[in-house]
């Protein structure tokens, strides 16, 4: 009676970026990747699989996230734009718009952007939506 119809984050971690460590620059990976330290820079999955980041409480990225699945608590400056599904955990704070096909919004979660539904299927290369 009650199905959810979308695809929930992978729970595999493919890379691990600790709490001390800081990025400078952008970010391509495969798989899961998990952030638990500061990006500076552009974050976007490579190839054709979905990928899911995962940005802890400590984390920070700073710069456009693309990705299928996001799971969010920690703190972004910039835009998001996920395929599939974003969770906005309790303690996530966004700047910036936030693209969705499915959204989860906890309570205490800051979105200081628009939130943009994505009815059809997109691939990165499509127009803003914002546009």
């Amino acid at each position: 009676m009650f199905r959810r119809n979308h695809q929930k984050p992978l729970n595999r971690i493919d890379t691990l970026i600790g709490a001390e460590t800081v990025v400078d620059g952008d970010v391509d990976f495969s798989g899961g990747l998990r952030v638990d330290g500061t990006i500076n820079g552009n974050v976007s999955e490579s190839g054709n699989k979905p990928g899911t980041l995962i940005l802890s409480e400590h984390g920070r990225i700073q710069g456009a996230i693309q990705v299928s699945h996001a799971v969010i608590n920690g703190t972004v400056v910039g835009p998001v734009r996920a395929r599939e599904y974003v969770e906005l955990q309790a303690k996530s704070r966004v700047t910036g718009d936030v693209c969705y096909k499915t959204l989860e919004m906890h309570i205490g979660a800051v979105v200081e952007g628009k939130l943009i539904y994505l009815n059809e299927p997109v691939s990165f290369t499509d127009e803003d939506p914002a546009a």
